[in-house]
């Protein structure tokens, strides 16, 4: 590591000392657009640092487009500023609360904002330590790894590992049946625009993951919504939608559920499939909760052998958002389309992704990592629900497992509402009308409660609630 690019003792290395001294300058207006930057010499002897550490500084200031190198001329502030807009620092706290609401409010919040209304676990919580080592093993391997494309399936280790683990889980899918995506969103979106058509109908249950409202919608899809129980959706209520609106797909949960955390029963399973091959419906299983479960879960793919189900998954909760890599299972001819629209809508694959998973997934830290995992989110779950109840919140159900809370407010207080003020003071929560297409969850709220972690969280929303 060369000497400017050492920390320092006033935090960060020289070479960001020279460039926020430098963005100062101009946000300061004492360099205006189209003035010249003090000279190389100059500015080293000013900031005390080498002449290397200021033309590396000038450097990335002008990759960032800040500056602009004129041959011969030196360098220069670079265009006009966009003016500033205070509105746009804080929270948008008159966004309505609609299926992007609880999204757009926990992507954009700064580290200073808590999010116990996020779907995720917090970043300390993630297994970076494996994520770097998997990195450092990514870093020696062949270039075609680091630079081409992946092939339309993907890895094959990767599907022949992700074939093993869905064994375990009863579903039979050789490494042909799966395709890798680049998350579990894609993997919905892919089978979306494989089997529906503008106006087509799909069944969600009410409540379900807010996404897959805002995913439907983009589809141009027409959404229907059941009643879902402790034990999986309505049945009755499921029959009488599926013989009014005669559905083409249904989207679900069935190991853990959310919002709710409930887990689906194996008699509501039997009598969901039943239904499923009297009226020729598809089913979309998102498992990507699956590496939560203590004890395995009934799972609809496992039952249905991939016939009407397709099931997806991914690895963004369990070890990394920032590494993008899903699957789909489902059968063999369906593969087959999709992956030509794979490479119609995305070309290639992730291969540097996907090597990074499959060196994780195989080295033994994973299941360490779960390990822990699950008995950390199962203290989390205790105590967050002690908590919550003390404040006159109730829990719908006990999960079983899993990160998700689903918890009734006192009776007569809206959680839209409540989820507003508690933002205006920098806590970003979940209210159920964002899962809800019927609009029935005004007084639900979702608590991920291995982000209830700071007193903060119950204090704001105490304050809220008042």
């Amino acid at each position: 590591m060369t000497v400017h690019n050492l920390p320092t003792e006033q935090g960060g290395t020289l070479v960001e000392r020279v460039m926020q001294a430098i963005r100062k300058r101009i946000a300061g207006r004492s360099l205006a657009p189209g003035a010249k930057l003090p000279s190389i010499r100059g500015f080293a002897e000013t900031m005390q640092v080498s002449k290397s550490t200021v033309v590396e500084a000038y450097d990335r200031l002008s990759a960032e487009g800040i500056i602009q190198s004129r041959r011969g001329a030196g360098f220069y502030v670079a265009g006009h500023p966009i003016p500033l807009s205070l509105a746009e620092i804080g929270p948008r706290l008159d966004r309505a609360v609609d299926p992007l609401w609880v999204s757009r409010q926990s992507l954009e919040a700064g580290d200073h904002v808590l999010k116990p209304g996020c779907g995720w676990l917090p970043a300390s919580w993630m297994p970076d330590a494996g994520i770097r080592r998997a990195l450092r093993t990514l870093a020696r391997a062949d270039q075609a790894t680091l630079t081409d494309y992946g092939t339309p399936l993907g890895l094959p280790g990767l599907r022949q590992l992700l074939s093993r683990r869905l064994a375990a889980h009863g579903i039979e899918a050789p490494a042909g049946q799966i395709m890798l995506t680049e998350s579990g969103t894609q993997a919905i979106d892919l089978i979306c625009r494989f089997l529906l058509e503008p106006g087509d109908t799909v069944l969600v249950d009410d409540p379900c993951y807010f996404n897959f409202h805002a995913m439907l919608r983009a589809h141009r899809a027409k959404v229907v919504s059941v009643p879902y129980r402790p034990n999986g959706p309505d049945i009755d209520l499921f029959a009488q939608a599926l013989s009014e609106h005669r559905p083409r797909l249904y989207i679900t949960n069935s190991a853990i559920h959310n919002p709710t955390g409930a887990v689906l029963s194996p008699v509501t399973a039997h009598r969901l499939l039943k239904l499923t091959d009297l009226h020729d419906l598809t089913i979309i299983e998102d498992d990507i909760f699956a590496d939560f479960e203590r004890e395995p879960a009934p799972r609809l793919a496992a039952f249905d052998g991939l016939q009407r189900v397709i099931h997806i998954g991914s690895f963004s909760k369990t070890l990394s958002a920032a590494v993008r890599c899903g699957f789909i299972a489902a059968r063999g001819d369906w593969i087959d389309g999709l992956a030509d629209l794979k490479i119609a809508t995305t070309f290639g694959g992730a291969p540097f992704s996907a090597e990074l998973v499959f060196n994780m997934l195989r080295d033994g830290s994973y299941r360490k990592h779960l390990d822990a995992l699950r008995e950390r989110l199962a203290r989390a779950m205790g105590e967050t629900t002690l908590r919550l109840k003390a404040l006159g919140l109730t829990p719908w159900i006990e999960p079983r497992a899993g990160m998700l809370l689903w918890c009734s407010l006192p009776e007569g207080l809206d959680a839209a509402e409540i989820a507003k003020r508690a933002l205006a003071d920098n806590v970003v929560l979940a209210p159920g009308n964002a899962f809800s297409l019927s609009q029935s969850a005004q007084g639900f709220l979702r608590f991920n409660v291995s982000q209830c972690q700071d007193q903060r969280v119950f204090s704001v929303l105490e304050k809220a609630m008042g």
